[in-house]
């Protein structure tokens, strides 16, 4: 069976020997010295000022929207994983859709104006597939109407954009470390900002509203990562340039072998370094998609259609039509992607789709 990813499991001894340090110190959360260890270990590799890690990836986009939302309107995008919006909903936040880029994917900066009223307080935008959005453009139009930024960038860890970390950009950046990202804690997420004072009212946020043992800044929730998360961390940490290049090497062998006079594949934003983290391929129609899909599913081969439906369509959301958002999630299927994908396989996966474009 060949699954759209596999999550990469460092050496079981490796992972015992993280563990280890735990029991020894007894200490399985709070903030202990293996989250510690791990925080400072990522602020080092993603050249980050301030970092976060939390017990999953949406945590930390219910308390950005609990900072900056004010229960306000927030433009964000169709096209995500349905965490993106649920959160705004979950906040008692109100979802503004606007549509995407036919080609970036992600949030077309040019509508967002358009949609702008006296009750936004915020835009939530998403790096989707890890392709920076127009971050330039959104703060210009943040600052003018003066509207806090945050960043889905669930997809982005080691992305660059202009030489600079994406989790740089906007007021709050947060990331995914499930177990099918490329850096994995088994669950787990982060949040940044470049404010110490926003970074302070975060990190109270995801620990109870502590202040000390005994006092409390507000209203907190519990957003920790535990020790036995912080230890996969620790462990799959020293091999994340490996798994970039192999993964590279997949997106390569697609890109060299798929027949793309058929298929539309994602534009990267100019400046960018990239993770390779997904493979999406849009087809001319959705019966060509299902008809690709149904005959790799029977070669036991299992894409997943990134992002179906179009989130503005979704009964809870009540939003308007998104055309080109609504039209690609019909279409768009995310091929297999991960660490020791077989060459063999592969093959297999570019016939099936070549012979029946």
């Amino acid at each position: 069976m060949i699954n759209v990813t596999k999550t990469f499991l460092p050496l079981l001894e490796e992972y015992n020997k993280q563990l280890q340090r735990a029991w020894e110190k007894q200490w399985l959360t709070n903030r202990g010295e293996l989250v510690l260890e791990l925080e400072q270990k990522l602020k080092e590799y993603l050249n980050t000022s301030n970092i976060i890690v939390t017990n999953n990836g949406t945590v930390p986009l219910q308390i950005a929207l609990k900072l900056l939302g004010n229960q306000g309107e927030i433009i964000t995008t169709p096209f995500s994983y349905v965490a993106t919006s649920a959160a705004i909903v979950w906040e008692n936040c109100t979802p503004v859709f606007v549509d995407i880029h036919a080609e970036y994917l992600s949030i077309d900066e040019t509508k967002i104006e358009a949609a702008i009223t006296n009750k936004t307080t915020a835009i939530l935008a998403t790096h989707v597939f890890g392709n920076p959005c127009n971050v330039e453009a959104i703060e210009v139009i943040a600052q003018k109407h003066n509207l806090k930024v945050i960043y889905d960038a669930a997809h982005s860890f080691g992305v660059t954009y202009k030489r600079k970390s994406l989790f740089n950009y906007g007021d709050i950046s947060t990331c995914s470390f499930h177990a099918t990202k490329l850096f994995h804690t088994g669950e787990g997420g982060a949040m940044f900002t470049n404010c110490e004072t926003l970074y302070n009212k975060m990190f109270y946020s995801h620990n109870f509203g502590h202040n000390g043992a005994l006092d409390f800044y507000d209203v907190g929730i519990n957003g920790k990562m535990s020790e036995l998360q912080a230890a996969m961390g620790l462990s799959v940490l020293p091999y994340i340039e490996n798994i970039i290049l192999e993964r590279k090497k997949v997106v390569d062998y697609y890109n060299s072998n798929l027949d793309l006079s058929k298929i539309q594949t994602l534009k990267l934003r100019d400046h960018t370094q990239w993770n390779f983290s997904y493979y999406p391929i849009i087809f001319e129609s959705e019966e060509k998609l299902l008809k690709v899909e149904r005959k790799l599913n029977e070669s036991q081969i299992f894409p997943r259609r990134y992002f179906y439906p179009s989130l503005n369509t979704l009964g809870y959301m009540k939003g308007n039509k998104m055309d080109i958002s609504e039209n690609i999630s019909c279409k768009i299927l995310c091929l297999p992607l991960y660490v020791g994908l077989l060459d063999v396989e592969l093959q297999k996966i570019v016939s099936i789709i070549n012979y029946n474009l």
